[in-house]
């Protein structure tokens, strides 16, 4: 569902834009102290902002929020005392989130934005709309037009305005994928869907059906998708710079189980309830695709969807099953709910062998003791390179959604050898640590490229509201993924000296 909230930016002082607009709720930053802004509204106030601010104890921290009514033109109309913090670009967020959150139900609020990193509180406002629901709609609609103001002024606000939004959009795209119910969302529709994006977002499109699988050595993907009515696709998405680009080629892995029952290692029912969102990593992929257009992505990027259903059936993959992967590694079955490994297997050898790209990572809500070692908010980080597992966390730390990079043990390496295979689908007893098992079960399928492996199990969903966060799944990596992109094309031009 599209993020209904707008953004716009504008020139002037709060009161006269917000009378201009009709907008019913207008708003000015407090730095932490908190410090009271010298803010022209204050001039209809029957007391002084610092007195408001002690009255309520405010500290200016973001995402804090003091209410007061306030005459400006010829009407009453509610003023926010907003905190920002120091105003780097998390505490912006997070301000903008608590703004949008404030003004659900409300047709207009105009906001001053203190100098910082604009497009992190557009973003933030805009992800903290987002809401997907099926049915009658929410009691409370999202915001419908946030006006900023800066001292910079609209047309220098217009560029990052643009890209808050962009990543935003992008963000809730892969949220919309995520949340759609299993029932509705099986292989073939993910393919539409990406399909369907594609004309408008630049894209050249294939997509790999079952007898194409079979025909081309996708082990893995058939074995995970033969127990469902619904068989895999493997989604292929490409995205070609004009202008001749960077000469980088970056391809984009991503797990899209669109439900995991866990096959015949069946799940118990509270265990699949958020089965759903178990093909996240693949709805990141495709949004991240969607928007490289817009943000004028200067690599070559290929995106690649390992799609399919893990389902119990009798036509399913079984416990002792030895399965072929495509270009002819073979894996041992120990556990059939350890399958989002055996399609990226797959996928990630066809990148090696076929796509010839300098660089891979992939994206994968992939083990639940990535979650317990890391918790909701970091993402797991495993790379075999020191270079672009630092500019990933560095991109991950300026998206707000950071990552935490874990060992890839040799050691523990002994624990994916099987006795029939040449490795198994999940480590053996006596080793533990298995995302770090899963993450060395999928390096063996990269060659000598340059990887890194995303885990987003843990942050890839929420269960509550929180700043930018939306209850149910969070998108949690198409920021991160397009920071790291755009940082890149920076480092190009600085090296070019700053040449187009």
């Amino acid at each position: 569902m599209p993020i209904q909230t707008r953004v716009r930016s504008a020139g002037g002082s709060v009161s006269q834009v917000a009378t201009d607009l009709g907008a019913e709720v207008v708003a000015v930053p407090v730095r932490s102290g908190p410090v009271a802004p010298a803010a022209e509204i204050a001039g209809a106030l029957p007391f002084t902002l610092d007195e408001l601010l002690t009255l309520n104890r405010a500290k200016g921290e973001p995402g804090e929020i003091v209410s007061s009514p306030v005459r400006v033109g010829d009407r009453v109309r509610e003023l926010l005392l907003y905190g920002v913090g120091e105003a780097t670009p998390a505490d912006l967020r997070k301000a903008g989130a608590a703004l949008a959150r404030r003004g659900k139900g409300r047709s207009g609020l105009v906001a001053g934005v203190p100098a910082g990193d604009l497009a992190a509180f557009v973003e933030g406002a805009l992800l903290a709309s987002y809401q997907f629901k099926i049915g009658a709609a929410p009691a409370k609609p999202a915001l419908d037009v946030l006006t900023v103001l800066t001292e910079a002024g609209p047309e220098s606000d217009a560029g990052a305005v643009r890209r808050g939004t962009v990543r935003a959009q992008a963000t809730a795209l892969a949220r919309d994928l995520a949340n759609t119910p299993a029932g509705e969302k099986g292989p073939s529709w993910l393919a539409d869907r990406a399909a369907g994006l594609a004309d408008g977002a630049g894209l050249t499109v294939r997509v790999r059906g079952e007898e194409e699988l079979a025909d081309g050595g996708f082990g893995g993907l058939l074995a995970v998708g033969a127990g469902s009515s619904r068989p895999p696709r493997l989604i292929e998405l490409s995205y070609e710079p004009s202008g001749g680009g960077s000469g980088r080629h970056v391809v984009l892995v991503g797990k899209g189980i669109t439900f995991d029952s866990g096959g015949l290692s069946l799940k118990p029912n509270e265990g699949m309830k958020t089965m759903k969102t178990d093909m996240a990593g693949g709805g990141v992929v495709i949004a991240v695709m969607s928007a490289l257009r817009e943000l004028g992505v200067r690599d070559r990027v290929t995106g690649l969807v390992a799609a399919a259903e893990n389902m119990p059936s009798g036509s399913s993959m079984r416990p002792g099953d030895v399965i072929t992967h495509f270009g002819g590694t073979t894996s041992e079955v120990l556990n059939t709910d350890a399958e989002g490994r055996l399609v990226l297997a797959d996928a990630l050898a066809y990148a090696d062998a076929e796509l010839d790209p300098d660089v891979v990572v992939d994206v994968a809500t992939l083990t639940g003791a990535a979650k317990v070692a890391l918790g909701l908010r970091y993402g797991a980080l495993f790379a075999n390179d020191d270079a672009l597992s630092g500019a990933l966390s560095g991109a991950g730390a300026e998206a707000g959604e950071p990552l935490w990079r874990l060992p890839l043990v040799e050691e523990y390496r002994a624990a994916i050898d099987s006795d029939v295979a040449d490795v198994n689908n999940i480590g053996r007893g006596g080793y533990g640590g298995g995302s770090i098992t899963a993450a060395l079960f999928l390096r063996e399928f990269v060659g000598d490229r340059a990887w890194a492996h995303l885990d987003i199990a843990g942050p890839g969903r929420s269960t509550s509201d929180d700043a930018e966060i939306t209850r149910g799944a969070t998108g949690f990596g198409a920021r991160l993924l397009l920071s790291w992109l755009a940082d890149a094309d920076a480092d190009a031009d600085s090296a070019d000296g700053g040449t187009a």
